[in-house]
């Protein structure tokens, strides 16, 4: 049903009556057709004469580039400036990239002072309702500034993009009546459109979700500022439909993107000098590239042994451990990172490979949302906690020292007592490198929202939320501690937040760690110093530790592969640091 959906929702007072014609014109040609072109004056005229408008087949029927019944070159931005605001995850910040590459091909300008901005685009995030909220708070106060702009000015327009787009369409669009333009994951290519619809002085909207769309031909506009790390999108959507989670609904299915795309991206940020570059995804090792046919064949992808999904497994394509294979060798001295992963897509062959390469972090993010089964089991995971461990053994095996950060989510639907203490115990057992936790917060459409009761009151979620953070850091503070003394390679970001005198970078387990400002040598035999600047990969001496961060002073300069040849165990001395991060 989605292919005989307009792309186009406009709200117009102009009320007009269908043509036999009109009918018999939309049956007669492809849905495709129809949405590609859009109608023309004649087609809405009722008695106008059918022999008169027989339809013909032209070039410009089935262009899907060009739009019959906006005027030419009305997609043009024409100098105009757009403001963007991103909220939420790091796909959210992917995001934004390819939107201002697709507009910025037609011209427009980019600003970050809203006030002189003639667009302003959200782009944000439904993961929970604190998040939706911030979204709902911003849009009355741009509403209320665009009100006092004043008239002798181009009128401010007002979108959301991303997630809450698709969520919260009728809301936005006619309830509250905040915005000109609305545009879903998968709608980023029709934004042209829709922001010359609005311009038009109406209401735009496109909120469908693709089978296929992966922006595999748009390369993002990074607008890092440090320009020292970029994120890669490798595939999107997600179909493991976790009974909390909205993300299969906000983002649609699982789709991949071409490798060939993904190496070419790469290879260009390593040109421009980038250091690191993370590979992201909903699903990030699930990805499965079918786009060649050399690439297909009959055989499942291999799971984590006692792991089993809610969807069948399908067979063929280039997988993530063959992905990760080709970007790792691009560039020795470029840092390779992924988010986020789940635990069920961690083969022995994808471990191995992180072992291998001096240049994949031997950082990995492992979510568990709970340490209870019978929780796990009503969040339709598709692990046990002892399958779960299973696997922590095993990647702690194959890769000693290696760092894992996770999720928690406290307060789930009959969440006991007993089954937070299992948390707790699971926290304590791993001993975690980074910690997201939250307070569990329904989301409609989910399999919770229609199956399980939101049963834990909100203070005792707090509660139970506040204690795993308790844990977090008292496990932080221990293995921080043990760094003491040991050197580790840093790459740097640039000034710390709380002083100008101070550097910050992170280390490869992706901790921070903060040092003096100073000049060194640039190699450790090397008597000749040289300033520290972002980008740069230093030696870090670790002289003390908090919860949060390392502290020391720097050695020298070096690269990525100098530090593996000459400190092989640089970030493999044990346990990294455990960092909380976490809200409600």
């Amino acid at each position: 049903c989605m292919s005989h959906s307009p792309p186009l929702s406009l709200s117009s007072s102009l009320s007009l009556s269908l043509s036999p014609y009109w009918l018999r014109y939309a049956l007669d040609f492809s849905p495709f057709s129809f949405i590609a072109t859009g109608p023309r004056f004649h087609d809405f005229v009722k008695g106008a004469s059918i022999n008169k408008l027989q339809p013909v087949i032209t070039d410009d029927l089935i262009d899907t580039d060009k739009h019959a019944y906006l005027p030419e070159d009305s997609e043009s931005g024409n100098s105009r400036t757009v403001c963007f605001e991103t909220y939420g995850c790091q796909m959210n910040v992917n995001d934004t990239e390819i939107a201002w590459s697709i507009l910025q091909k037609k011209g427009y300008q980019r600003t970050s002072d809203v006030a002189e901005a003639d667009v302003v685009l959200l782009v944000t995030c439904s993961i929970r309702e604190k998040a939706e909220q911030t979204i709902w708070n911003r849009l009355r106060q741009l509403t209320a500034m665009k009100k006092r702009r004043l008239k002798t000015r181009v009128p401010m327009k007002i979108g959301v993009l991303g997630c809450m787009a698709e969520r919260l369409k009728s809301e936005l669009l006619e309830r509250e009546k905040l915005l000109d333009v609305l545009a879903g994951p998968d709608a980023y290519r029709d934004l042209p459109r829709l922001l010359s619809v609005a311009h038009g002085g109406q209401q735009a909207s496109n909120v469908l979700l693709s089978l296929e769309e992966t922006y595999a031909d748009v390369m993002p506009v990074h607008h890092s500022p440090q320009g020292y790390s970029a994120f890669v999108s490798i595939m999107r959507g997600c179909d493991n439909m976790c009974s909390y989670c909205i993300v299969p609904f906000t983002r649609g299915r699982e789709r991949s993107r071409p490798v060939s795309s993904i190496l070419e991206e790469v290879h260009i940020l390593s040109e421009q000098g980038v250091k690191e570059v993370t590979l992201l995804g909903q699903n990030v090792n699930s990805y499965r590239d079918t786009s060649e046919e050399q690439f297909c064949s009959s055989e499942p992808g291999q799971l984590s042994r006692g792991f089993r999904t809610v969807y069948r497994a399908r067979p063929g394509g280039l997988r993530f451990a063959d992905l990760l294979d080709r970007v790792s060798l691009i560039d020795p001295d470029m840092r390779i990172r992924f988010t986020s992963p789940h635990p069920k897509d961690f083969p022995d062959e994808v471990l191995q490979l992180i072992k291998e390469r001096a240049n994949i972090c031997k950082q990995i993010h492992l979510p568990a949302q709970s340490g209870s089964s019978t929780v796990l089991q009503a969040m339709r995971r598709g692990y046990s906690r002892e399958a779960y461990l299973e696997l922590v053994d095993n990647i702690k095996r194959i890769i000693p020292g290696v760092s894992l950060s996770s999720d928690f989510i406290s307060g789930f639907c009959g969440e006991t007592e007993e089954d937070h203490l299992q948390t707790l115990s699971l926290i304590r057992e791993v001993r975690y490198n980074v910690g997201f936790l939250f307070a569990y917060s329904m989301r409609k459409k989910t399999h919770a929202f229609h199956r399980l009761q939101d049963d834990v009151p909100a203070e005792v979620k707090q509660r139970r939320l506040e204690e795993l953070i308790c844990m977090f850091r008292e496990e932080a503070t221990k293995v921080n501690s043990a760094l003491i003394g040991r050197t580790q390679l840093v790459l740097v970001e640039g000034e710390s937040k709380r002083s100008a005198q101070d550097l910050c970078g992170r280390n490869d387990g992706n901790v921070k760690v903060i040092f003096p400002r100073q000049e060194v040598a640039g190699q450790p035999t090397d008597t000749h110093t040289s300033p520290i600047n972002p980008g740069d990969y230093v030696l870090i001496k670790i002289e003390s530790a908090n919860s949060q961060s390392l502290r020391g002073h720097a050695l020298s300069h070096t690269s990525l592969s100098d530090s593996a040849t000459r400190l092989p165990d640089h970030c493999h001395d044990g346990q990294l640091a455990s960092v909380a991060r976490y809200g409600v």
